[in-house]
């Protein structure tokens, strides 16, 4: 049932440092995965109110906004991107005066808030689904193959491994492209378009943001659901041209909604913006979600997936900058999410080589996307024993050793550790929903705050020096020659090396070291450049 507020929604913010105008073009904007941040009632689960709890934490570490994931009413049968009331807070969270309360205090201190809207499917517990009349106009059914139509509508997979098709108790079929539980709607249907504008329309009135769009690129199917094909199984990101992603029927429903948005930022005097989780085999037809009509940004996951190696990169930044620079959009850059191991151990489990990366993806012009506990350093947890994880991948037998999502997620969502010297590390009072490494002590925010050394100190500098020096965010990038293995760009005020090798490199001074993941030494005519290193430069 959906919640009511007993406070009226907060009044529009006044412009500030970070909420100007086009506030989105140059943000930083860091990822919560809400029930892995920090937990106030002591249930071993996060919350919005451990979320707000902990906001001057962010404000200190120097973010614009922070994106939250779904805390919507749910089963959980994929951490909550399967929703079954879109208006109301899952009890497991607390409630829809709490969301109110955090974007209060967000704004207070003047941070913008994005959060997650998931328009591709929705959770079997949704009343839609639960009427059977109702389900077949709104969601994908169709009639199975064979004799009985014992067989598939087609040969679609899940994301998550298995079959993309359930049998109902009727005999026909409904699609999910991820689990069963999570049926995908049918947006040829025009009370879907509204149910989705009037749940948008809900949140901007409590005063959120912005949203961003799960699955921004799977709303709209091939015409006919034609099978694929044998061929490699479903992936979310990756470069395959499928039937079911990267449709040009989505952007319609995008157009759409950048109507809405803008419609009502102006109404309201503030910017609003729609970020795409959008999957594309290239640059360019990613660029297409942010032409000047659609949405204000879209995910970057070819930097994401890019190999440290210095040519590697430099072709997706150039490629990354020229097919946004066409449609007059911003480039976003990410490199760990919710959905992927975290790139401290994806870059070869190097601390020094994710330091480094994390400063070349901070010089690049555009915004960046930070995922919490990044900031710490923080490693992907491979050992968690098999009865303690939740990813519905995982539980999707054979099928998940291949899928698109390999069943492993829940090694990034271990839950921050914020002080002490043993598990909950400050998350809490009753432990953690996943264990967390008894070795982490020397990672937690409070051992790291204050040692110039640490990860997280690295971070707050970092974003110290891109608030205030005016070329970073925005402005032009320009390439500088530099030996093989190592990047050399500047932008306004400011030369940025990246060395991906894993020795030294001797290169004569460019300026002077504002900021560096690894001690650079300088010597007159000479600057060594460590292994696996990224410096910034006032020139």
């Amino acid at each position: 049932m959906t919640q009511e507020l007993t406070s009226p929604s907060p009044a529009p913010q006044a412009a500030g440092p970070g909420r100007g105008p086009s506030w989105w073009r140059d943000a930083v904007i860091y990822q919560v995965y809400v029930r892995s941040f920090a937990d106030s009632d002591g249930d071993g689960v996060g919350d919005l109110r451990g979320v707000r709890e902990r906001l001057p934490y962010l404000k200190d570490l120097g973010v614009d906004a922070v994106w939250l994931t779904p805390f919507y009413a749910s089963p959980q049968a994929d951490g909550g991107y399967d929703v079954a009331d879109y208006r109301a807070v899952d009890p497991l969270f607390g409630s829809l005066q709490d969301a109110d309360d955090l974007l209060r205090t967000a704004h207070d201190l003047d941070l913008r808030v994005i959060v997650d809207i998931v328009p591709n499917h929705t959770s079997d517990r949704h009343p839609w689904f639960q009427d059977p009349e109702l389900a077949r106009q709104r969601y994908l059914f169709r009639p199975g193959k064979g004799e009985n139509g014992e067989l598939p509508p087609n040969d679609w997979e899940s994301v998550f491994g298995g079959p993309a098709w359930t049998r109902t108790e009727r005999g026909d079929w409904y699609l999910h492209l991820f689990a069963p539980e999570q049926p995908d709607l049918d947006w040829d249907n025009p009370d879907v378009h509204a149910e989705f504008e009037a749940v948008m329309r809900f949140w901007l009135d409590l005063g959120v943001d912005g949203f961003r769009v799960d699955v921004a690129h799977g709303m709209v199917k091939a015409p006919g659901l034609p099978d694929i094909g044998h061929g490699q199984q479903a992936k979310l990101i990756g470069t395959q041209v499928l039937p079911f992603f990267d449709q040009d029927g989505v952007h319609a429903i995008h157009r759409s909604w950048r109507r809405l948005l803008d419609g009502y930022g102006d109404a309201h005097g503030k910017q609003v913006i729609g970020v795409a989780e959008a999957w594309a085999p290239t640059a360019e037809r990613l660029a297409l979600y942010v032409r000047p009509d659609e949405l204000h940004q879209a995910f970057n996951f070819q930097f994401l997936n890019a190999p440290w190696q210095a040519d590697a990169l430099r072709s997706v930044i150039d490629a990354s900058l020229a097919a946004t620079a066409s449609v007059g959009a911003p480039t976003t850059w990410v490199l760990s999410n919710h959905d992927v191991v975290r790139h401290t151990t994806r870059l070869g489990g190097s601390v020094d080589r994710a330091r480094a990366a994390t400063l070349l993806m901070l010089a690049l012009p555009g915004s960046a996307y930070l995922y919490q506990g990044e900031e710490l350093g923080l490693p992907e947890v491979v050992d968690l024993p098999d009865e303690a994880r939740q990813d519905p991948a995982f539980f999707r037998g054979q099928a998940a050793q291949t899928s698109g999502q390999d069943g492993f997620r829940d090694g990034c969502r271990v839950p921050m550790p914020w002080s002490g010297q043993a598990p909950p590390y400050g998350f809490g009072d009753g432990g953690s929903w996943l264990p967390q490494p008894a070795d982490w002590a020397p990672l937690t925010v409070q051992a790291q705050t204050g040692d110039p050394t640490s990860t997280l100190e690295l971070y707050r500098t970092a974003l110290g020096l891109r608030r205030r020096l005016p070329g970073l965010g925005d402005g032009e990038l320009s390439w500088q020659p530099a030996p093989a293995g190592v990047l050399a760009f500047t932008r306004p005020g400011l030369l940025c090396t990246v060395n991906t090798l894993g020795h030294d490199v001797e290169l004569p001074p460019s300026g002077t070291p504002l900021l560096s993941s690894a001690p650079v030494t300088v010597n007159g005519a000479s600057a060594v450049l460590p292994g696996d290193s990224c410096t910034w430069w006032a020139i």
